[in-house]
Protein backbone atom coordinates (compact mmCIF):
# COMPACT_ATOMS: atom_id res chain seq x y z
CA UNK A 1 0.00 0.00 0.00
CA UNK A 2 1.26 3.36 -1.06
CA UNK A 3 -0.13 6.70 -0.01
CA UNK A 4 -0.26 10.64 0.45
CA UNK A 5 -1.65 12.84 2.88
CA UNK A 6 -2.99 16.24 1.22
CA UNK A 7 -4.54 19.34 1.89
CA UNK A 8 -4.96 21.83 5.05
CA UNK A 9 -6.66 22.48 7.34
CA UNK A 10 -9.06 19.26 6.28
CA UNK A 11 -6.41 16.74 5.06
CA UNK A 12 -7.15 13.91 3.19
CA UNK A 13 -5.19 10.18 3.08
CA UNK A 14 -5.04 9.08 -0.20
CA UNK A 15 -4.15 5.43 -0.72
CA UNK A 16 -3.15 3.12 -3.51
CA UNK A 17 -3.34 -0.90 -3.29
CA UNK A 18 -2.11 -3.71 -5.04
CA UNK A 19 -4.42 -6.38 -6.09
CA UNK A 20 -6.04 -8.20 -2.96
CA UNK A 21 -4.92 -5.52 -0.77
CA UNK A 22 -7.33 -4.45 2.24
CA UNK A 23 -7.73 -1.51 3.77
CA UNK A 24 -10.04 -1.26 7.35
CA UNK A 25 -12.15 1.52 8.22
CA UNK A 26 -14.68 2.89 10.43
CA UNK A 27 -17.86 2.82 9.03
CA UNK A 28 -18.99 6.71 7.48
CA UNK A 29 -14.81 7.47 6.77
CA UNK A 30 -14.30 6.86 3.16
CA UNK A 31 -14.37 9.69 0.61
CA UNK A 32 -13.84 8.54 -2.41
CA UNK A 33 -12.51 5.57 -4.20
CA UNK A 34 -11.78 3.74 -7.37
CA UNK A 35 -14.92 1.29 -8.71
CA UNK A 36 -12.76 -2.13 -7.97
CA UNK A 37 -12.81 -1.37 -4.54
CA UNK A 38 -14.93 -3.97 -2.75
CA UNK A 39 -16.52 -3.28 0.18
CA UNK A 40 -17.51 -5.45 3.70
CA UNK A 41 -19.25 -4.83 6.67
CA UNK A 42 -17.97 -7.34 9.53
CA UNK A 43 -17.57 -6.86 13.37
CA UNK A 44 -13.43 -7.86 12.56
CA UNK A 45 -12.63 -10.08 15.05
CA UNK A 46 -16.58 -10.92 16.23
CA UNK A 47 -18.92 -9.30 18.69
CA UNK A 48 -16.65 -8.68 21.99
CA UNK A 49 -14.05 -7.17 19.99
CA UNK A 50 -17.16 -4.85 18.05
CA UNK A 51 -18.43 -4.14 21.35
CA UNK A 52 -14.77 -2.90 22.78
CA UNK A 53 -14.49 -0.35 19.78
CA UNK A 54 -18.01 0.93 21.06
CA UNK A 55 -17.11 1.60 24.15
CA UNK A 56 -14.16 3.60 22.57
CA UNK A 57 -16.18 5.76 21.22
CA UNK A 58 -15.88 3.93 17.70
CA UNK A 59 -18.75 2.18 15.39
CA UNK A 60 -19.76 -1.33 16.59
CA UNK A 61 -18.84 -2.61 13.03
CA UNK A 62 -16.21 -1.81 10.48
CA UNK A 63 -15.54 -1.86 6.73
CA UNK A 64 -13.14 -3.38 5.08
CA UNK A 65 -12.45 -2.26 1.21
CA UNK A 66 -10.24 -4.37 -0.91
CA UNK A 67 -8.61 -4.00 -4.62
CA UNK A 68 -10.12 -6.30 -6.86
CA UNK A 69 -9.09 -7.31 -10.62
CA UNK A 70 -6.24 -4.48 -10.62
CA UNK A 71 -4.94 -2.03 -8.35
CA UNK A 72 -7.37 0.53 -6.56
CA UNK A 73 -7.96 3.81 -4.58
CA UNK A 74 -9.43 4.74 -1.65
CA UNK A 75 -9.98 8.25 0.40
CA UNK A 76 -10.09 9.11 3.82
CA UNK A 77 -10.72 12.43 5.01
CA UNK A 78 -10.35 14.34 8.35
CA UNK A 79 -13.48 15.04 10.07
CA UNK A 80 -12.90 18.34 11.66
CA UNK A 81 -10.02 20.86 10.65
CA UNK A 82 -6.62 19.55 11.72
CA UNK A 83 -3.76 16.54 10.84
CA UNK A 84 -3.50 13.11 9.79
CA UNK A 85 -0.63 11.10 10.81
CA UNK A 86 0.15 7.72 9.17
CA UNK A 87 1.79 5.50 12.17
CA UNK A 88 4.06 2.40 11.26
CA UNK A 89 2.55 -0.26 13.78
CA UNK A 90 4.47 -2.88 15.00
CA UNK A 91 5.85 -5.07 17.94
CA UNK A 92 6.60 -2.40 20.42
CA UNK A 93 5.33 0.02 18.08
CA UNK A 94 1.41 -0.07 19.60
CA UNK A 95 0.18 3.33 19.57
CA UNK A 96 -3.19 4.41 22.37
CA UNK A 97 -5.19 7.00 20.56
CA UNK A 98 -8.25 8.84 21.56
CA UNK A 99 -11.61 8.22 21.53
CA UNK A 100 -12.67 8.69 17.44
CA UNK A 101 -9.04 9.52 17.01
CA UNK A 102 -8.83 6.36 14.46
CA UNK A 103 -9.65 6.25 11.05
CA UNK A 104 -8.01 3.87 8.72
CA UNK A 105 -5.60 1.16 8.77
CA UNK A 106 -4.31 -2.25 6.32
CA UNK A 107 -6.37 -5.16 7.91
CA UNK A 108 -3.22 -6.69 9.28
CA UNK A 109 -3.25 -4.06 12.34
CA UNK A 110 -5.77 -4.41 14.84
CA UNK A 111 -7.80 -2.09 16.80
CA UNK A 112 -9.33 -3.00 20.45
CA UNK A 113 -10.47 -1.57 23.40
CA UNK A 114 -7.51 0.31 25.92
CA UNK A 115 -8.25 0.39 29.64
CA UNK A 116 -6.26 2.86 31.52
CA UNK A 117 -4.15 1.11 34.49
CA UNK A 118 -5.73 3.71 37.36
CA UNK A 119 -9.42 4.33 37.89
CA UNK A 120 -8.72 8.08 38.84
CA UNK A 121 -8.20 8.07 34.70
CA UNK A 122 -11.12 6.75 34.05
CA UNK A 123 -13.63 8.66 36.11
CA UNK A 124 -12.06 11.73 35.34
CA UNK A 125 -9.57 11.78 32.80
CA UNK A 126 -11.57 13.82 29.74
CA UNK A 127 -10.83 11.32 26.94
CA UNK A 128 -11.45 8.44 29.87
CA UNK A 129 -10.54 4.91 31.50
CA UNK A 130 -11.40 3.60 28.00
CA UNK A 131 -9.31 4.87 24.94
CA UNK A 132 -8.14 3.08 21.74
CA UNK A 133 -4.84 0.64 21.05
CA UNK A 134 -3.44 0.04 17.42
CA UNK A 135 -1.63 -3.28 17.54
CA UNK A 136 -0.57 -5.78 15.24
CA UNK A 137 1.51 -4.40 12.16
CA UNK A 138 1.32 -2.23 9.01
CA UNK A 139 0.19 1.20 8.46
CA UNK A 140 -2.52 2.88 10.36
CA UNK A 141 -4.15 6.83 9.89
CA UNK A 142 -5.53 8.99 12.82
CA UNK A 143 -7.34 11.86 12.54
CA UNK A 144 -6.08 14.98 15.35
CA UNK A 145 -8.02 18.16 16.09
CA UNK A 146 -5.75 21.14 15.33
CA UNK A 147 -1.98 20.91 15.12
CA UNK A 148 -0.27 18.10 16.40
CA UNK A 149 2.98 19.41 18.67
CA UNK A 150 5.10 16.24 19.78
CA UNK A 151 7.40 15.23 23.27
CA UNK A 152 9.52 12.77 23.96
CA UNK A 153 8.95 11.47 27.32
CA UNK A 154 12.42 9.52 29.38
CA UNK A 155 11.72 7.23 31.53
CA UNK A 156 10.23 8.34 35.07
CA UNK A 157 9.58 12.25 33.31
CA UNK A 158 6.07 13.57 32.91
CA UNK A 159 4.33 16.26 31.50
CA UNK A 160 0.62 17.60 32.81
CA UNK A 161 -2.28 18.24 30.10
CA UNK A 162 -5.60 20.02 30.63
CA UNK A 163 -8.09 17.79 29.62
CA UNK A 164 -8.67 16.63 25.68
CA UNK A 165 -5.38 17.99 24.65
CA UNK A 166 -3.51 14.38 24.81
CA UNK A 167 -4.27 13.05 20.91
CA UNK A 168 -2.09 9.73 21.02
CA UNK A 169 1.03 8.24 22.97
CA UNK A 170 2.94 5.14 22.51
CA UNK A 171 2.31 2.20 24.60
CA UNK A 172 4.55 2.54 26.82
CA UNK A 173 3.47 5.72 28.65
CA UNK A 174 0.87 5.79 31.33
CA UNK A 175 -1.87 8.28 32.09
CA UNK A 176 -3.20 9.29 35.59
CA UNK A 177 -5.00 12.30 36.92
CA UNK A 178 -4.19 14.48 39.70
CA UNK A 179 -6.72 17.19 41.21
CA UNK A 180 -5.54 21.00 40.61
CA UNK A 181 -4.40 22.30 43.56
CA UNK A 182 -6.04 25.07 45.83
CA UNK A 183 -9.91 25.24 46.38
CA UNK A 184 -9.78 28.90 44.47
CA UNK A 185 -7.29 27.34 41.61
CA UNK A 186 -9.84 24.69 41.04
CA UNK A 187 -13.41 26.48 41.27
CA UNK A 188 -12.10 29.76 39.81
CA UNK A 189 -9.51 29.12 37.44
CA UNK A 190 -11.34 28.29 34.82
CA UNK A 191 -9.26 25.09 33.70
CA UNK A 192 -11.64 22.81 35.50
CA UNK A 193 -10.73 20.51 38.68
CA UNK A 194 -8.47 17.61 37.23
CA UNK A 195 -5.41 17.45 34.87
CA UNK A 196 -4.17 14.70 32.59
CA UNK A 197 -0.24 13.61 33.84
CA UNK A 198 1.19 11.75 31.04
CA UNK A 199 4.84 9.51 32.62
CA UNK A 200 7.46 7.87 29.94
CA UNK A 201 9.20 6.26 28.94
CA UNK A 202 7.73 7.10 24.85
CA UNK A 203 6.40 9.32 22.37
CA UNK A 204 3.19 11.70 23.10
CA UNK A 205 0.76 13.40 20.68
CA UNK A 206 -0.84 16.50 21.62
CA UNK A 207 -3.47 18.71 19.68
CA UNK A 208 -3.97 22.60 19.63
CA UNK A 209 -7.51 22.22 19.22
CA UNK A 210 -9.91 19.71 20.92
CA UNK A 211 -13.33 19.48 19.29
CA UNK A 212 -14.56 19.54 22.96
CA UNK A 213 -12.94 23.00 23.46
CA UNK A 214 -14.09 24.39 20.24
CA UNK A 215 -17.61 23.43 21.16
CA UNK A 216 -17.57 24.91 25.05
CA UNK A 217 -16.52 28.27 23.09
CA UNK A 218 -19.70 28.49 20.68
CA UNK A 219 -22.30 27.07 23.16
CA UNK A 220 -22.62 30.30 24.32
CA UNK A 221 -23.84 31.54 20.78
CA UNK A 222 -25.87 28.90 20.21
CA UNK A 223 -29.81 29.69 19.74
CA UNK A 224 -31.34 26.83 22.91
CA UNK A 225 -34.91 27.59 21.18
CA UNK A 226 -36.11 28.80 24.49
Amino acid sequence: MQYTIEGTPLPVAICRLAPGETMITERGSMSWMSPNMKMETTSNGGFGKALGRMFSGEALFQNRYTAQGGEGMIAFASSFPGSIRAFEIGPGRELVLQKSGFLACESSVSLSVHFQKKLGAGFFGGEGFIMQKLSGYGVAFAEFDGHVVEYDLAPGQSIVVDTGYLAAMDATCSMDIQSVPGVKNALFGGEGLFNTVITGPGHIYLQTMPISSVAGAIRPFIATGN
